[in-house]
């Protein structure tokens, strides 16, 4: 057996809390790392996940402790700052998930990735241009020059990965690391993480994605609460579960899990229960009517053709599941319906009346009838404001922050999203990634719009607090007939979320019908390659 690239035993971490408490983060967890293998660590936000991780690379941040915390052959435990870096990027090395935030959107893609490396400024650049290409990023020499802020969230990550692997480290710790990108290039980086075990290079990964924990990892180790609840080889993990947590986790999966069947379960003492929703579609009412109708769409950036003739359509109460890789062209569709960016060609129609192109005085009256939730919720929050002056605003339609009479209103739509009204006080930074996307959800709900536009609304999410977004999605479609644009890389998100299916590349339309046939036996050779490409595995949902 091969020696341990990484073992820890009864690793702690703790971070001070108000006055003299402390919080612990993370519990005695044990574990190693070997060369060529991969360990898979799953569990929900705040279960210690991410704070193990960084402790591998001594960022934790907090009070660390452990009997053992051996990295190739080094004691960690009291490393000083100086030897911490010689290990991080060099030995060990970390894919973060939030690439908008770790790359600096002042300096050159190329710099960011290449810049500590020692060699010359061109052959630097040239290796952080083969970097880039290995990950399969369009136009790599193009893309080394830009800046963060002028890629795609796909395009972002890839960078981030790039600059990990460049120092060809013996030890990868990967969080989230293809929480932004489409199906394809998901398998291309599992495929990625895989070959680099392969190479003997030790690797954790940390997923909410359960089925790509599944294609990678030899081990799992699920936590919650900052403890290991279980651990053992992948297929026994995830085929036959014996802890009740990772059974429930493992029920929030949505793939193959029917519409409107509810996906979220207790997963913590002392919680309310889901309501459960209605086990059909039968409560919808069936109409004909058109809620969006988009016809002939499109729209070039200097060169770059990023839409090109798309033409679609969503029902009254029903979801166009909208799919394809990062760059494909559906974010700027969704802005051409939102009316925030104007198309060089092409209508939209909402209920009928045309809403672009037009002038804004005269899309007003429609304009609350149509609203959206992003992937990234905080980017949408003003920091200054708290959760209270971020609905009332929504409510008075930014006439004023602070008035009274939206009070009682604003309580309503936490509750309709199951937040509590004592949170009116804090502010978005002190929530968690569940409750500001519930957040984001409350605000779009304001104008109480008859469409929702959502884009990658839970790809950030855990999949347990995914379940809890999905299934409020639902019962808020089920109540007041709301349509939906879902726009989302996990097909499993979308097979379980959507009535219609529409997949774009290269900013085209290319195939659109009933979610079963596309998902089942899609036509066209784009299609079939994405539903190839997605991850999956058996799941025991035995509970």
């Amino acid at each position: 057996m091969s020696q341990a690239a990484v073992e820890v035993k009864n690793l702690s971490v703790s971070f001070p809390g108000h006055g003299k408490s402390v919080i612990e983060a993370v519990k005695n967890v044990s574990f190693k790392l070997t060369p060529g293998k991969a360990l898979g660590i799953v569990g929900e936000s705040g279960s210690g996940k991410s704070v193990t991780a960084r402790a591998l690379l001594g960022l934790a941040g907090g009070q660390v402790t452990a009997d053992v915390l051996n990295i190739l052959g080094t004691d960690a435990r009291k490393l000083p700052d100086a030897q911490w870096r010689e290990l991080r990027g060099g030995k060990v090395a970390m894919i973060l998930q939030d690439a908008l935030n770790s790359l600096d959107p002042l300096r050159p893609i190329h710099r960011e990735i290449a810049d500590a490396l020692p060699l010359a400024r061109k052959a630097r650049k040239h290796a952080a241009v083969e970097a880039l290409r290995r990950v399969e990023m369009p136009n790599p020499t193009v893309r080394a020059d830009q800046r963060s802020p002028q890629l795609s969230g796909g395009m972002r990550q890839r960078a981030l990965i790039a600059q990990a692997m460049i120092g060809n480290p013996a030890v990868v710790v990967a969080d989230e690391a293809t929480t932004a990108l489409d199906t394809r290039l998901t398998r291309l980086v599992l495929d990625q993480l895989h070959e680099l075990t392969t190479q003997g290079i030790a690797l954790a990964i940390i997923s909410h994605d359960l089925a790509q924990i599944a294609q990678v990892a030899d081990e799992i180790i699920v936590m919650r609460h900052g403890e290991i609840v279980e651990a053992g080889l992948t297929d026994q993990i995830l085929e036959r579960p014996s802890h009740d947590y990772t059974k429930q986790l493992l029920a929030a999966v949505p793939a193959g899990v029917p519409r409107f069947v509810p996906l979220a379960r207790e997963v913590s003492q002392g919680a309310t229960p889901q309501a459960g929703l209605p086990r059909s579609e039968a409560s919808r009412k069936a109409t004909d009517e058109l809620a969006v109708e988009v016809t002939g769409l499109s729209k070039t950036f200097g060169d770059h053709v990023a839409v090109d003739d798309v033409s679609l359509s969503i029902g009254k109460g029903a979801t166009l599941g909208l799919v394809g890789e990062s760059g494909s062209g559906k974010t700027t569709t969704a802005r051409m319906i939102l009316g925030l960016t104007a198309p060089d060609t092409g209508t939209v129609h909402i209920f009928g009346e045309q809403f672009t192109p037009a002038k804004e005085i005269e899309r007003r009256a429609l304009r609350d009838r149509i609203g959206a939730i992003y992937q990234d919720p905080l980017a949408s929050f003003d920091p200054r404001y708290s959760v209270s002056q971020i609905l009332i605003n929504a409510l008075s339609q930014g006439t004023t922050s602070r008035a009274r009479q939206y009070r009682k209103r604003a309580e309503e739509l936490l509750e309709t999203v199951e937040l509590d009204s004592s949170v009116l006080s804090r502010y978005p930074r002190e929530l968690s990634g569940g409750q500001r996307q519930r957040l984001a959800i409350a605000r779009a709900l304001a104008p109480e719009p008859d469409i929702l536009i959502l884009d990658e609304p839970v790809s950030a999410l855990d999949v347990s607090v995914q379940a809890t977004v999905l299934d409020l999605l639902d019962r808020i479609q089920l109540e007041t007939a709301t349509s939906y644009l879902f726009i989302t890389h996990d097909l499993a998100v979308v097979e379980h979320m959507s009535d219609t299916i529409a997949v774009m590349t290269n900013g085209q339309l290319v195939e659109t019908g009933i979610a079963e046939q596309i998902l089942n036996h899609p036509r066209h050779t784009y299609t079939q390659e994405l539903m190839a490409a997605a991850p999956t595995w058996g799941i025991n949902r035995a509970s």
